[in-house]
């Protein structure tokens, strides 16, 4: 960080809403008001964002509990049982667990068959049985999202509902602005929590504008009631090794404080050639909990390196075809492209019960960052032969981030009717500080080839915009929002009514490069957004749910390399959706259907001629109406399955001049399939094996759809086997991803091409001590 923008400390002290998880308790038709009213109050208690502490004299879950009759057992059955408890605990916590419900910002924690909304978690031993180095390879497992690159760079993507999630709009525990904004290091997180649809409402406005079609939240760890010691190491091909330690305890009179460490790296070539990927992070968490108050401290620290990145593929204006994807390890970059990202972050959470039906909460995060690159995308202006033109830039980028949330939440009765109140606000202040060099010639453009990548010496980089040693302000943007909700149950909770509005502001300003960060454009908008859902339980394991939700959000802002007009911010906008869905859930599995229609303004980038370079254009509206399926759970003893079908139509409507209306929005698939299973064998105490397979359907390439990405289909493959060595468990997991080796180009979102990943090996071993 430069000595302009010193890494702020993280101030961490606020309020917060861990939230308030519901237990459902359905009342019987003969119950009295005061009764009713009594089961309404344990409802409304919050869930406390720390775990209920462990009685002095209860036993280690990795302890026998099998009591030992007189007469019985001694001695070796004994011990034998006690190993027995070891082993089928390790392997319970090994399995896979996708969970119905989450944080919902604004109502807290809730189950996900009580609103109406469409949300899931995915928890912690899914990403370390998959060894997921990224947030993106743990988003592999949904069956509605999608994963590419940033504009010319290495970030990470996600398309939810048609529309995208930037790193920006990545939450913590419903807090914007303090995740890691391109690479997101997964191994801190306790779940990784999806919400489909419009999140507006519920979070407030995401502050790069985003999170339109969906919502991507993580949950930190905190220690457990048991003790944790547990130490991992990894190995993925072609050369990456790393490893991971987690740590936990609880402490102190009733086990009220606890700790939890958690640190991973991996270092090493991946599975496309040449390139080299480094990443580290640390994490410590802090709670403490007393009856009435739960608090928890969260801070961490990554690095995330990229050398000689395979980044995404432009298209020529001139070009008429889709060229066919590279041999599936061929690395098409340049030697001299390289991302380093650094990151300080944190949160504190706060809540306090007055009583039994009032909650205050309220939350703070920071983050400083400090990231530099320099990098260069291919543009093919021949299909055929794959020819093409390559840009270079280099871009120092620092930013500096506040966020805050507090509220209150009560319950009250008025006659049959139980109501759950929320009010409170929400605000953000962004700082960015950036500047750019890059290699401008169209009388000497820089030639390149897909098929046959001839490497070349780094350009000088003769358009500079900024102070690349100590970059200036270039954008300001703050948030702030107020929002209420009232949740009214009634016919012995069998129906729920949300009704509220969120008044959303927002500020944000543009700075030019080159005039000493003299304001360039900017904008101040507000307007109030109002929301409504409902919630029909037909039977306690069923419901039935209407949702329609409207969002104002930042416009977007040309970022990325390559682009003429980048930093160019365009105009906030409404959104809004509906839906109408049903979901079953029994506990061990759930399913979900839905159907929805969200509209958003259309942007992508494209080509400008064949200079190498790019420009980002918003050209009309873009409409999405679509459905989706998903089941997760146990099946059967010992199956599990993950999985779900997305169908989408994404149309374009008041295009320039009407030329486009009609169309199919760019990169954006008619369908999605995946399909997760994990079978325990019968004949093998602590083995499981896994499969896994992803479809997407057709992707558009250009917005005069003229050219489109086929169908593509990958299958993975794993075992893992969890075996005793003395007492102390450990699971050995080996698995393949694209075991076809396929080489297919996976997206098209924003106007370029991704391709996919080619086969890759991964092998792990982990003991818990």
């Amino acid at each position: 960080m430069s000595s302009r923008s010193p890494l702020r400390r993280l101030c961490l002290s606020s309020l917060l809403l861990a939230g308030a998880s519901v237990t459902q308790a359905w009342a019987a038709d003969t119950h009295h008001h005061h009764a009713k009213s009594k089961a309404h109050a344990a409802k409304a208690a919050p869930a406390p964002t720390v775990p209920a502490a462990t009685p002095a004299n209860a036993p280690s879950p990795n302890a026998s509990t099998a009591a030992t009759p007189v007469g019985g057992p001694t001695g070796a059955g004994v011990a034998a049982t006690a190993r027995e408890n070891i082993l089928v605990t390790a392997e319970r916590r090994n399995r896979m667990l996708v969970s119905s419900g989450g944080q919902l910002g604004a109502l807290g924690n809730k189950k996900g068959i009580d609103v109406p909304f469409n949300i899931r978690s995915y928890n912690s031993s899914l990403i370390l049985n998959q060894q997921s180095q990224t947030l993106g390879e743990v988003l592999q497992n949904d069956p509605s999202v999608r994963t590419t690159m940033g504009y010319g760079n290495f970030s990470e993507m996600f398309v939810i509902r048609g529309f995208p999630v930037d790193g920006d709009d990545v939450a913590a525990n419903g807090l914007y602005g303090i995740i890691p904004r391109q690479l997101v290091s997964p191994q801190l997180y306790d779940q990784v929590q999806v919400l489909n649809g419009a999140s507006a409402f519920l979070n407030g406005a995401a502050p790069s504008g985003s999170a339109i079609g969906g919502n991507i939240n993580l949950m930190f760890k905190h220690a457990e009631a048991a003790p944790l010691n547990r130490l991992t190491a990894d190995y993925t091909s072609s050369g990456q090794g790393g490893g991971a330690v987690d740590f936990g305890r609880r402490f102190g009179a009733d086990k009220a404080y606890g700790f939890r460490l958690n640190a991973a790296g991996m270092d090493g070539q991946t599975s496309i050639d040449h390139e080299h990927r480094h990443d580290a992070v640390v994490g410590g968490d802090f709670d403490w909990h007393d009856d009435a108050t739960r608090i928890t401290l969260d801070m961490a620290f990554q690095n995330q390196n990229v050398q000689w990145g395979r980044g995404g593929v432009f298209l020529g204006s001139g070009v008429t075809s889709v060229p066919r994807p590279a041999k599936v390890s061929h690395n098409f970059s340049q030697r001299w492209t390289y991302a380093d990202l650094n990151y300080l972050f944190g949160m504190m959470n706060i809540e306090h019960d007055f009583g039994k039906h009032v909650t205050v909460y309220g939350a703070f995060g920071s983050l400083g960052s400090s990231e530099k690159g320099n990098y260069s995308s291919l543009t093919v202006t021949d299909a055929t032969t794959g020819a093409g033109t390559i840009g270079s830039m280099y871009v120092p980028y620092q930013e500096q981030n506040e966020s805050t949330r507090a509220g209150v939440r009560a319950h009250v009765d008025t006659g049959p009717i139980h109501h759950e109140i929320n009010a409170g606000g929400s605000a953000l202040w962004e700082q960015a500080n950036t500047a750019y060099a890059m290699y401008y010639n169209n009388a000497v453009p820089l030639r390149s080839n897909l098929y046959s990548t001839q490497q070349i010496a780094q350009p000088g980089e003769n358009l500079v915009g900024g102070n690349l040693s100590d970059p200036l302000k270039s954008a300001w943007t703050k948030l702030y929002s107020l929002y209420f909700s009232d949740t009214m149950t009634f016919w012995h909770d069998r129906i729920a009514l949300t009704a509220g509005f969120r008044y959303q502001n927002i500020l944000e300003n543009s700075y030019y490069y080159a005039k000493k960060g003299g304001l360039s454009t900017g904008y101040d908008k507000g307007a109030f957004t109002p929301a409504v859902g409902l919630v029909i339980h037909p039977t306690k394991q069923t419901a039935i749910y209407f949702n329609r939700i409207e969002g104002l959000s930042a416009g977007p802002q040309a970022t990325g390399t390559n682009l003429i007009n980048m930093g160019q911010v365009f105009s906030p906008y409404q959104s809004v959706q509906y839906e109408v869905g049903a979901k079953y859930d029994i506990g061990r599995l759930a399913a979900t259907i839905a159907f929805y229609q969200i509209s958003q303004p259309n942007s992508y980038t494209e080509a400008y001629g064949n200079t190498g370079y790019n420009i980002f254009r918003v050209d009309g509206m873009q409409r999405n109406r679509g459905m989706e399926l998903m089941l997760n759970g146990e099946v059967l003893p010992g199956l599990r399955f993950n999985g779900g079908l997305t169908l989408t139509d994404a149309d374009l409507r008041r295009t320039a001049n009407g030329a486009n209306n009609g169309h199919t929005a760019i990169g954006v698939p008619n369908y999605t399939i995946n399909g997760n299973i994990e079978y325990d064998l019968p004949f093998l105490k602590g083995a499981t094996v896994v499969g896994r397979v992803v479809n997407t359907g057709k992707q558009m390439v250009n917005v005069g759809n003229t050219m489109h990405l086929p169908v593509w289909t990958t299958f993975d493959v794993a075992a893992r086997y969890t075996f005793l060595a003395g007492k102390k468990p450990i699971t050995a997991r080996f698995g393949v991803d694209n075991i076809a080796n396929k080489s297919y180009w996976s997206s098209a979102f924003n106007g370029y091409l991704l391709q996919g990943m080619p086969r890759t090996f991964k092998l792990s071993m982990t003991v818990d001590f």
